[in-house]
């Protein structure tokens, strides 16, 4: 029962990305092909509000949950590494038609086919961590 702030958080979270659509294939599919400005309102907001967050997160010293000292690392140098990154999730993302937060959403909404869309990502996200230190940077 101490974990259910987090689950009602999860249900909120599903609850604004089917109302906002941003769970649709047709609005991902209409983002990526430039015909519509929907998803990028979307992204842009989500963005504007997490440097908001971090910037009051920096200010007022904010704690987590169990009182830690919330600290951010200092960002890369590596512009090669995030180019290959995001374009790997960028394809991923536009063959499957989701991005990890609305996989689970969907998945609840009952399209079960999005279990293989998680199971691979999991297995993908497990992959990484096994080949991270032999990759360059």
């Amino acid at each position: 029962m101490k974990n259910i702030k987090y689950i009602i958080a999860g249900i909120l979270f599903g609850i604004i990305m089917s109302k906002s659509e941003a769970v649709s294939w047709y609005r991902i599919q209409e983002m990526f092909r430039f015909q519509s400005f929907h998803m990028y309102g979307i992204i842009g907001t989500a963005v504007t509000l997490g440097v908001i967050m971090v910037a009051l997160i920096k200010k007022f010293k904010l704690k987590d949950s169990t009182g830690t000292p919330i600290t951010f690392a200092p960002k890369e140098k590596s512009l090669w590494k995030y180019l290959i990154g995001g374009t790997i999730f960028g394809l991923g993302w536009a063959l499957t038609g989701a991005c990890p937060g609305p996989m689970a959403v969907l998945l609840g909404q009952g399209f079960t086919v999005m279990a293989v869309v998680i199971a691979s990502a999991t297995f993908g996200t497990f992959f990484y961590g096994l080949v991270k230190d032999k990759l360059p940077n």
